[in-house]
């Protein structure tokens, strides 16, 4: 996306080397290396402000899905059996449930 568009590396503007006249470096040629310059920030500004919009997105959406989530874990899951929990420790406890409730009478009749 980005290197399809970007026509110099910061090595090709290191190494640019300007042909100097009479005067100086040639202003033409100066001004063209600028132009190209000026056209690579103009792409990147654009990719930056793109990102910087998808970035956004995706967090207001990250947020959405949390603030889901937390509403969906305010609704209290009914706890798993244990995994030891056989049909003979069931019975064992409605024994001792019932011997607490009901006493010896239960027994002793």
């Amino acid at each position: 996306m980005l290197s399809n568009k970007v026509k110099l590396t910061a090595k090709d503007i290191l190494e640019k080397d300007f042909k100097t006249s009479m005067r100086g470096y040639n202003p033409d040629e100066v001004d063209q290396f600028l132009d190209l310059i000026i056209k690579d920030y103009e792409v990147f500004h654009q990719v930056i402000e793109e990102l910087q919009q998808e970035n956004l997105r995706l967090k207001k959406q990250t947020e959405t899905k949390m603030s889901r989530s937390q509403h969906q874990q305010q609704v209290p899951a009914q706890p798993a059996p244990a995994a030891g929990s056989t049909n003979f420790d069931i019975l064992k406890r409605l024994s001792n449930l019932e011997r607490h409730v009901f006493g010896d009478k239960l027994y002793n009749e």
